[in-house]
């Protein structure tokens, strides 16, 4: 993992998802050309973790598409786990 993403990986441990956020949205947009699963992985973190369940699996999408190999695909696998258990009318909002 990227020394650059440690300050955002270390917000979301410590529950300071907000800032998390902003920060990986902001790392995320001024990084295009260079930015890679990472960040939007634990961007999916931050949100999943806010609850925000539609935009985690956004972000876990955008890294799996980026690297077929991150570890997205587990986060998204198991938050598609949660929903399917808890919250099957989710779906049809």
């Amino acid at each position: 993992m990227s020394t650059s993403l440690n300050p955002y990986k270390a917000l979301i441990k410590e529950g300071k998802l907000d800032e998390a956020i902003k920060g990986l949205s902001d790392f995320i947009e001024n990084s295009k050309e260079k930015c890679t699963d990472e960040a939007f992985y634990l961007l999916g973190n931050a949100y999943r973790k806010q609850g925000n369940w539609q935009k985690a699996l956004n972000n876990y999408l955008e890294a799996i598409e980026r690297n077929p190999n991150s570890p997205a695909v587990q986060a998204h696998q198991m938050t598609m786990d949660i929903l399917n258990f808890y919250n099957k009318d989710m779906y049809n909002q």
